[in-house]
Formats: C-alpha cells, sequence, structure tokens
C-alpha cells in the first residue's frame, strides 16, 4: 500500500529528513509513505488562524491533482486533516485524514476523548474540525501546552508538558487523548493504571499518536 502526503509547513531539510524516517518507521509492513515539501503558499509554522487558513490552502492544492505512482490514499502530515472532504469526492485516490481516522476510532470503541495541542489556534481549530466530523458528544475539549514551534522535534520537552494535560484529563474520567501533532514522537503511556493491591486502579489517560494509529487502520483496512 502505498499513501502520498504533503507537509502542512515549511520546514528545512533536517527537519524533512526526520519527519520522513519517523513515518518510515511508523508504516506498518507492507507499507509506503511517501512524504513531499509543503506546498505553494504554506506558512513557516501555525501561530494564527491565518497561518492555518493558509496551510489547508496549500495543502489542499497540492493533493488535488490525480497523483500517479500507484498511491492508495492522499493522507496530509497534519492533525487539522487539512483538504480532507466531509463527503465522498468521487476521487479514484481517497484523501483520508489522521484525526478523522483516529476521532472515529475511539469513539467507535466508546471512548470519550480529549486533545492536546501546541497552542490555542491550532487547538481550536482540532475542536473545529471534531465538530464538523460530527464527534462532539465524545470529545472532552483541548488542553494547550504553550509550546513554541521548537519544540516539535524536542521529544522529551514535549512529552514532559503533556504529562500535567493528561493528568488533568483523567481526573475527569478521559482515557484517551489526541496528541495534536502529526510530527510529535510520543512516548507510551500506560492505559490501564495500577492501584495497590486490593484497591482499585486508578484512572490514567493514554496519549494517542494520530498518525501511527491512522496507519495501523488503514493497513488494518487493506484486509477487509
Amino acid at each position: 500500500m502505498k499513501i502520498l502526503s504533503v507537509a502542512p509547513v515549511r520546514v528545512d531539510a533536517a527537519e524533512l529528513a526526520r519527519r520522513r524516517d519517523r513515518y518510515q518507521q511508523l508504516s506498518p509492513l507492507g507499507m509506503e509513505f511517501t512524504l513531499e515539501p509543503a506546498g505553494r503558499g504554506a506558512p513557516g509554522q501555525f501561530a494564527t488562524a491565518d497561518d492555518i487558513a493558509a496551510s489547508t490552502e496549500s495543502v489542499t492544492e497540492a493533493l488535488v491533482a490525480p497523483p500517479g505512482g500507484g498511491f492508495a490514499y492522499r493522507m496530509p502530515d497534519c492533525v487539522l486533516d487539512p483538504g480532507v472532504p466531509l463527503t465522498p469526492d468521487g476521487s479514484p485516490v481517497p484523501t483520508v485524514g489522521m484525526l478523522r481516522l483516529t476521532a472515529a476510532h475511539l469513539v467507535a470503541t466508546g471512548r470519550r476523548f480529549g486533545a492536546v495541542t501546541r497552542n490555542r489556534a491550532i487547538g481550536d481549530a482540532l475542536a473545529d474540525r471534531i465538530e464538523e466530523y460530527g464527534y462532539g458528544p465524545w470529545f472532552a475539549g483541548v488542553s494547550v501546552l504553550d509550546l513554541d514551534f521548537d519544540a516539535i522535534p524536542d521529544t522529551g520537552r514535549w512529552n514532559a508538558a503533556v504529562r500535567t494535560a493528561l493528568d488533568g484529563f483523567a481526573a475527569r474520567g478521559v482515557t484517551a487523548v489526541v496528541n495534536g501533532c502529526s510530527a510529535v514522537t510520543v512516548e507510551e503511556t500506560d492505559a490501564d493504571g495500577a492501584g495497590d493491591e486490593g484497591s482499585p486502579a486508578p484512572i490514567t489517560a493514554r496519549l494517542v499518536d494520530p498518525a501511527r494509529l491512522a496507519l495501523r487502520l488503514l493497513a488494518a483496512g487493506a484486509e477487509v
């Protein structure tokens, strides 16, 4: 299975290589993931709603032409699912979204879920997307980490900021939290918890990597 993707923001060669390597590691056996650099008009980062709108336009333009090369899917490298249609568009190469796949899976398995994002602009856009997909009743909202763009490749810094947010969600009974950045390598967290012998296990919240889960779901779907 071959998947075509495009970066949502302009990054240097080293960061693009890091992202490509990450997808290579995440891709299940038999999947080939091609990540292209950001298209024309893409911003350098998501700092404002205007940046997100410019990125959406850029990604949509980059993916709108039917690709050659035998691709099975197009999937933007962005948890905000830019360019992903809400209704079927009749394309022989569907455009799928990692947020849509992730949220649909969590809803289908009966889980109320939240999300963490780097800043408020991204958080608002993610919440709007969840509403567009019709998953609002299952959504517990966004916790904003207030991190700068340089935190994305800094795994330790990002995951340290996330831990407090996960505790906050767990206190509300939320057990799944979507990591609101497709380019971050998240630490594995224990979703089950472990209490003292004879006492109930504490509620813990698991951080969900939307890129990892989306690729696994697409691979599983190929077998249906």
